[in-house]
């Protein structure tokens, strides 16, 4: 078996295998501190047992956020919906624009008939 090979099926193994764990295991804690601070899970690998996991903790959430919502005053600002876990091979969402003065004056003209 060559070197190449070796690191093939190293890299393909499952995040939970032995040897991930052991590799993790043998980092100290300035490399756990750099990968913590550089963390993308959204590059990583999941198992299937992880993504299962990941649901389940964001629909948790989810209901979470909506009985804050039902019992909240309707005159009170209600919270900001939960970010969902970050996934492999997901971006984060983009925060929606908010509507400026400037932005909400032009499209005030634009609804008013006047595309100048």
């Amino acid at each position: 078996m060559s070197w190449r090979r070796l690191r093939v099926l190293i890299q393909h193994l499952p995040p939970e295998s032995a040897t991930w764990t052991a590799l993790r295991n043998s980092m100290d804690a300035t490399e756990l501190a750099k990968q913590a601070e550089q963390g993308q899970p959204e590059k990583g690998r999941w198992s299937q047992q992880e993504q299962l996991l990941a649901l389940v903790a964001d629909r948790l959430a989810r209901v979470e956020w909506v009985l804050w919502c039902v019992n909240i005053e309707q005159k009170s600002k209600r919270p900001d919906p939960p970010e969902p876990i970050r996934r492999p091979g997901a971006r984060p969402r983009k925060a929606k624009p908010k509507l400026n003065e400037t932005s909400a004056g032009r499209l005030f003209q634009l609804l008013q008939g006047g595309a100048e």
